[in-house]
């Protein structure tokens, strides 16, 4: 998924990229689509509501020619007819706090997620129809929801709690001891924080992490 080698066509506020069919195009529609998400997520949380990015995203295949302007074929074409077309639009009118959204063509759809060779489900998608000029076509709509910043407002204050979730314990209350262990608490007992700010992404795949009071 080296983007260095994908060809990138430039257009306004538009690119199109073209890359090799090598058999990872799964991992383009869900591991590639899903860090975008997260991209966005974090650029536009230091950013005023009118400052922020969304994005449409369009994934098709089929043959692409070279042309004296640019790429050209028929698969280009139905990109760029996807792109323009409502329901995308459409899509980010209605989840105004959604910051992508995703149209994939019948056939990736049906060779990708519908194949089972993702994570995702096909309840994640709508099915919509995209008409543009004399281009019409069924493609799936998908519109990854916006992260939750709190389960309830002012949670985060000094001494308050979130409501608790069905299926995890109170806040306060001593889960059992384990055999021979000191017992967990789920409460809040520091006096004071300590703050570290992560400047770019982190692999932290396997990794363990824990927090505590410094009095215990």
């Amino acid at each position: 998924m080296d983007r260095a080698q994908w060809q990138i066509q430039r257009k306004g506020d538009e690119q199109l990229a073209v890359r090799p069919l090598d058999g990872t195009e799964p991992r383009l529609v869900d591991d590639y689509i899903r860090h975008l998400v997260a991209e966005l997520r974090a650029y536009n949380s230091q950013r005023l509501p009118e400052a922020r990015m969304r994005l449409r995203a369009v994934v098709h295949q089929g043959l692409v020619e070279l042309a004296d302007n640019g790429f050209a074929g028929t698969a280009v074409v139905a990109t760029a007819r996807l792109l323009t077309g409502r329901p995308l639009y459409d899509a980010l009118a209605a989840h105004p706090d959604a910051d992508l959204a995703l149209l994939l063509s019948d056939d990736v759809f049906r060779s990708t997620v519908a194949g089972g060779h993702t994570t995702l489900s096909t309840v994640d998608f709508t099915r919509v129809t995209v008409r543009v000029k004399e281009y019409e076509a069924t493609a799936w709509l998908w519109v990854p929801a916006p992260a939750v910043a709190s389960r309830e407002p002012g949670a985060a204050q000094r001494g308050k709690h979130a409501a608790p979730v069905p299926g995890e314990p109170a806040a306060g209350r001593s889960e059992p001891a384990a055999a021979g262990g000191p017992a967990i608490s789920n409460e809040y007992q520091s006096d004071h924080l300590n703050v570290t700010n992560i400047a770019g992404p982190v692999d932290a795949r396997g990794a363990v992490f824990g927090f505590g009071s410094a009095g215990g």
